[in-house]
């Protein structure tokens, strides 16, 4: 169809429903040429009812993949078909139990003969394929449940809004976007402590001047994050990431990582071995991109900051 020539493969979801149109409709005159009176959607209900015998709504549900208000519609055109009945009896009173009829098991042995020739059709539909579409689909089914269509949209949006964001050395005329995105941070928050503004107000004495570096992102020329590289007076630490921030209106382009692999990546070219940081639990998202660049939690060490709860490690490997 041409349609589908233009729009490509953003269209995927009404290629599926046409071809599943045709096949429903086709379903229905098949029932018809067996003389069935049968509704090509009662099947999943109806099939796991006539193999397994009486079953709940819940555990149907749960058999087939529908939701249980969506069981529930069909058990009910079964039970009006006459094909189903429920509140059979069981050990537990309390299970509402669904169950064939005897003309619904007469309906299921006439079926019998009419699955094998549709399945027969199905075959020689495979053989003429140059692709196995059962195959297909039960593997599109796994990868979907590993990793759904809306996350694999959403990275792909996050990767091609990244490539937007450059990460640029820091320079005097950004002085006041590296002090306004952390205190906007630490605001929101805790509160500004002593420690913070001697390293906003004055970056470049108390960060640059004693070998550290300072990483501006830029998203269309605008600064909207920025992560420090602080020199530690240390025996066990090189340096420490500290100052991370970006701007809450641009979340969500991949700024924070980008930031973090410049600070990891900049650390081994001076030849350090191991980064340092401090965090506060509370910053899920934070702890989440530290662990993700490779640091682990370390015992308590002395903290200029209140705030401090958590400490991490990164061993670098050169």
């Amino acid at each position: 169809m041409d349609l589908f020539k233009r729009t490509g493969k953003m269209a995927l979801g009404s290629r599926l429903r046409l071809m599943t149109a045709r096949i429903t409709d086709d379903a229905a005159k098949v029932y018809e040429l067996y003389n069935v009176e049968f509704v090509p959607k009662w099947f999943p209900v109806f099939f796991v009812l006539a193999e397994d015998g009486g079953k709940t709504i819940t555990e149907i549900a749960g058999e087939i993949g529908h939701s249980q208000p969506s069981v529930s519609k069909i058990v009910q055109e079964l039970i009006s078909a006459g094909l189903a009945q429920e509140n059979m009896e069981s050990p537990d009173k309390r299970r509402n139990i669904v169950a064939l009829t005897e003309k619904g098991v007469e309906i299921s042995a006439l079926m019998k003969i009419q699955c094998a020739d549709v399945d027969a059709a199905i075959e020689s539909i495979i053989s003429e394929a140059r692709q196995n579409l059962w195959e297909a689909i039960e593997e599109w089914e796994f990868l979907l449940d590993q990793k759904s269509l809306l996350r694999r949209v959403q990275e792909q949006k996050k990767l091609r809004e990244s490539k937007a964001v450059q990460i640029v050395t820091y320079e005097e005329k950004y002085q006041t976007a590296f002090k306004a995105l952390n205190e906007q941070w630490i605001s929101t928050y805790f509160k500004m402590e002593e420690a913070d503004y001697k390293a906003l107000d004055n970056p470049q004495t108390y960060i640059l001047d004693k070998g550290g570096k300072i990483f501006v992102a830029l998203y269309e020329n605008e600064p909207v994050g920025v992560c420090a590289l602080i020199k530690m007076d240390d025996p066990d630490y090189d340096f420490e990431l500290a100052k991370m921030a970006v701007s809450p209106k641009i979340q969500g382009k991949n700024i924070g990582w980008l930031l973090g692999q410049a600070i990891v990546q900049t650390a081994k070219d001076l030849g350090a071995s191991k980064i340092y940081l401090e965090s506060n639990t509370i910053l899920k998202p934070a702890i989440n991109l530290y662990q993700k660049l490779g640091f682990v939690k370390v015992v308590s060490r002395s903290t200029p900051y209140a705030r401090c709860n958590i400490q991490m490690e990164l061993k670098l490997n050169h």
